[in-house]
């Protein structure tokens, strides 16, 4: 099963189980990119964010005109910060923004309870390792990475190389099976 890939310098589509680091600046500017990944036709998505709420997701969502009934959103920061909260059938949260293990029962419960093509975007890795480490972010990944292969499914996967280690980014590079990266300018370049 193939994904298309609306990206530029990126493949046109590509296999299911294939994991993408996203490496940009800490400051963003990637919201056109991540919505562009997340708005494929008939496809569900999840979006895991350990930067923002649920609230601020489904406003980048709505701003991108991205379908949102094809959404299910993980919030891992609205427990611990003590926000009011609904979940729901499609919006699920977790304690902290470093409850590996709820995060990764979430992801089997999306694939588990979903069929056809799916895509996942977990926004960041870096706010991960802010909240956890840089090993536990890695190893997430990986685990996360391994679910997608075993489900034909696609991610896409947020850092900030300016606040990690080589070490670190080179385990995060070895995980996924493609990069792209956004620099300063917002010029974009990929390698596949």
């Amino acid at each position: 099963m193939d994904y298309p890939l609306a990206i530029d310098g990126t493949p046109e589509s590509v296999p299911g189980g294939t994991s993408i680091l996203l490496l940009h600046p800490s400051t963003g500017g990637t919201d056109a990119l991540d919505t562009g990944f997340l708005d494929a036709e008939n496809e569900r998505f999840l979006v895991i964010s350990t930067r923002t709420t649920a609230r601020e997701v489904r406003q980048k969502l709505d701003h991108y005109d991205v379908d949102a009934g094809r959404a299910h959103i993980l919030d891992t920061l609205s427990v611990e910060r003590g926000y009011s909260r609904r979940g729901g059938e499609r919006l699920h949260y977790v304690s902290a923004p470093d409850d590996v293990a709820g995060i990764i029962e979430q992801v089997e419960t999306f694939f588990e309870r979903t069929d056809g093509r799916r895509r996942v975007s977990f926004d960041s890795l870096s706010e991960l390792a802010y909240y956890a480490d840089e090993a536990t972010a890695a190893e997430t990944l990986e685990r996360i990475a391994a679910l997608l292969e075993e489900y034909e499914a696609i991610g896409l996967f947020h850092a900030s190389p300016e606040v990690h280690e080589r070490t670190i980014l080179d385990r995060f590079e070895a995980a996924c099976d493609g990069v792209i990266e956004v620099d300063e300018t917002g010029a974009v370049t990929a390698r596949f």
